[in-house]
């Protein structure tokens, strides 16, 4: 029989494998996210892919090539109504800095008439922050360039995955099946029907949401009278695809473009408020009724998991890390060697009661409904 290693070479080497695990995926980050992107939109298409399938009777490449085209087609008018209005604020661009300037001095005079502070001394340090926040216009061009050639190549490749991994799915699906043990096999089919069930209602209902937000943000934004509010109704709408922190960075932009620009400090104000409405809109009408109880993650460990996701792959990995973490809970749940880290890493007994009795009565509701 084989002696255990000492514990201090066990955990240098798992302290060794973190290191060059987390080395590898920056390294490839380019590849790797578009690669994960690729799985987690095929997810989102999955469903219309096999109604067109089993209820259209498309063959399965034209089910495979409709749904990928209907989603790049979505994400490019997106981008081209993002595109369009990020144009029209950088041709104001000079005026909107002239007024945060004047803003700024009105400010400081009346620190100093009211309160008997002088801010000279800040003034400059002021007024550099100000040019450095709407100073785009000079490196804009640049910026367009390389963003519109990372685009071009993600959305080229990007369809290209989800393409195979929707047509070839059976034969991962029997590859799983022959890797794993005859034992397991069981465990397997049930892993791989949660997941196929899980994240396309997870992930496509965190978009029905942010498209939601993308109405409601610029509805709201244009009534409290910000300009620009379809850009900063949709900036802030897709801030919404990061869990817990989205709402409040999302809002942070428009409130600080109307706090440095606008006429007078109510129009901050009114965007505040605002998004304090949007915020409870939000966590207590829309997320519930609409992403339901689908991932069952415990506030701590998604917050722990959205700081490495973006320390890692910035923007994108804080979307991506919550959708990754809810499949391997449901490999944690069918291992009973890792079932204490999914019990570490779930919500509380009470919390999931709660979840799955409020989906019980939405499905209730919706069958009522149906019946009338």
């Amino acid at each position: 029989m084989l002696n255990k290693p000492p514990r201090i070479i066990t955990a240098t080497f798992f302290i060794l494998f973190i290191i060059l695990f987390f080395y590898g995926i920056i390294v490839a980050k380019s590849f790797l996210s578009t690669l994960v992107l690729g799985v987690i939109f095929s997810y989102l298409v999955f469903p219309l892919v096999k109604f067109l399938e089993n209820k259209a009777r498309f063959p399965r490449i034209l089910a495979n090539l409709v749904s990928i085209i209907l989603l790049v087609g979505i994400l490019s008018f997106a981008m081209f109504v993002l595109y369009r209005n990020i144009i029209l604020i950088t041709e104001d661009m000079p005026e909107l800095v002239a007024k945060a300037h004047r803003n700024i001095d009105q400010l400081g005079v009346f620190i100093e008439t009211y309160f008997g502070y002088t801010v000279e001394s800040q003034n400059l340090l002021i007024h550099d922050t100000i040019n450095n926040l709407f100073n785009v216009s000079s490196n804009f061009s640049m910026s367009v360039f390389k963003g519109t050639t990372n685009t071009l190549f993600t959305l080229g490749l990007m369809p290209v995955f989800m393409f195979y991994m929707l047509h070839y799915r059976e034969k991962f699906y029997k590859f799983i099946i022959m890797a794993v043990p005859a034992e397991k096999e069981d465990d397997a089919r049930n892993i791989i029907r949660r997941v196929s069930t899980i994240t396309p209602r997870y992930v496509g209902g965190v978009f029905t949401v942010v498209l939601i937000l993308c109405v409601l943000n610029s509805f709201g934004l244009w009534i409290v009278g910000v300009k620009y509010a379809i850009l900063f109704g949709i900036i802030s709408a897709l801030f919404n695809l990061i869990p817990y922190f989205g709402t409040w960075i999302g809002a942070s932009i428009p409130f600080t473009f109307a706090l440095l620009t606008g006429d007078s400090p109510q129009l901050a104000i009114g965007v505040l408020i605002l998004f304090v409405i949007i915020q409870f809109t939000e966590n207590n009408i829309l997320t519930p009724n609409i992403t339901g109880s689908y991932v069952n993650l415990n506030p701590l460990f998604t917050i722990l998991l959205i700081i490495i996701g973006g320390s890692v792959w910035g923007i994108i990995g804080m979307f991506v890390v919550v959708p990754i973490a809810a499949m391997m809970k449901i490999v944690f749940d069918h291992s009973k060697s890792l079932k204490p880290y999914s019990y570490l890493i779930g919500a509380d007994d009470e919390n999931r009661k709660k979840a799955v009795w409020r989906q019980k009565l939405i499905i209730k509701s919706k069958r009522t409904i149906q019946r009338m």
